[in-house]
């Protein structure tokens, strides 16, 4: 939830499990690359914050942000992680273009959570021009990055759990 009220690096880190033996898949848009960069290094440096271990990361790239979807779905077909984190950057311009990728990514990544035994994290921020990017990416609001990956370590300890 990113809003004038939380910020997105903050977080109680004593509730976040240990990510010791955690595989993560991240899956990241090359469109608005300064932007996902920095939310992919916040992506990268929270995990190991909580014991990811560098083999246990894969990082991939897609194009734009509507291919999260199926980067997402190509990384749970590897079977090489335990969740998905989908890192993306969408500004709105002056078409409806804005619209039917949101909507498109954000159906898509849903639909992998609902139809999948990998959690994917959702790492797509949306917003209406650029300053409000940057300040979701390490700016004043924190660092989108960072929420999503302890979500994806809450994730799959919640997966864990249910498997005992």
């Amino acid at each position: 939830m990113s809003t004038a009220y939380h910020n997105l690096s903050d977080y109680d880190t004593h509730s976040v499990p240990d990510a010791s033996a955690m595989r993560f898949g991240i899956v990241v848009s090359e469109w608005n690359q300064h932007i996902t960069g920095s939310l992919l290094n916040g992506a990268l440096n929270t995990l190991k914050k909580h014991g990811a271990k560098d083999e246990n990361i894969l990082v991939k790239t897609v194009p734009g942000s509507f291919e999260l979807t199926y980067g997402s779905a190509q990384l749970i077909k590897s079977g090489k992680v335990d969740a998905v984190i989908a890192l993306g950057c969408v500004i709105r311009g002056d078409t409806p273009h804005f619209d039917y990728v949101c909507m498109g990514a954000t159906q898509g990544i849903t639909y992998l959570n609902a139809t999948s035994d990998i959690p994917v994290i959702y790492g797509l921020i949306t917003t209406n021009n650029m300053q409000q990017a940057e300040e979701r990416a390490g700016g004043k609001l924190g660092n989108k990055g960072d929420e999503c990956a302890v979500d994806a370590i809450k994730m799959i300890d919640f997966t864990c759990k249910l498997k005992k």
